[in-house]
């Protein structure tokens, strides 16, 4: 459970500042277009990482 809450961070900071690059380069301006491409981000951490810990205790 610890491997996975690790993983989880990184992958959501890393997606969420993915997001939030891509939203801000296509010349979204504003707060909301911001913080939903940041919960998308960290939503999409959660399977991600989810699949990253059990690769990793698999192996």
């Amino acid at each position: 459970m610890r491997l996975f809450f690790l993983i989880f961070t990184l992958a959501s900071t890393a997606l969420a500042g993915i997001g939030i690059t891509a939203v801000l380069a296509a010349g979204l301006d504003g707060w909301e277009p911001i913080v939903i491409a940041a919960a998308i981000g960290a939503a999409l951490g959660l399977p991600a990482a989810w699949l990253a810990a059990n690769k990793i205790r698999s192996l």
